[in-house]
């Protein structure tokens, strides 16, 4: 009996069938992973098309593109060592994360705000403070 319990477990696996379990993954993973490499370009195809975006106190609402081309300013003006989100929030739709970026031999306090849904999730606002 077990093993005919096990042989369909295996089986349910290999086809892809496996019982449901909570798959919701991390969204805030690979945001912090191009962070971390100053990649400007990976970072924003998570943007909106529109966001908040204040950096140093320079606040814009602005488009993507826009965006992009400030993320990329600052990381090269400040060029990421280390960063780690060190608190995370919310629950669907909206979710959010504080972290800590050390760049440039400064250390800064990035706020995100990441909207959820059932097909995307994508940043509305993004904070960058020194610390």
């Amino acid at each position: 009996m077990q093993k005919i319990l096990l042989l369909s477990i295996v089986s349910l696996l290999s086809a892809g069938l496996a019982p449901a379990q909570d798959t919701s993954r991390d969204v805030f993973t690979p945001i912090s992973k191009y962070i971390s490499a100053g990649d400007y370009e990976s970072l924003s195809v998570w943007f909106a098309d529109n966001l908040e975006l204040e950096v140093l106190g320079a606040v814009s609402n602005c488009t993507r593109s826009q965006a992009k081309l400030i993320m990329k300013d600052f990381f090269t003006k400040y060029t990421p060592k280390e960063f780690s989100i060190i608190h995370k929030s919310g629950k669907s739709p909206m979710k959010y994360a504080v972290g800590v970026l050390n760049a440039g031999g400064e250390h800064f306090r990035i706020i995100l705000y990441v909207k959820i849904t059932t097909k995307t999730s994508y940043i509305e606002q993004v904070k960058v403070e020194r610390v």
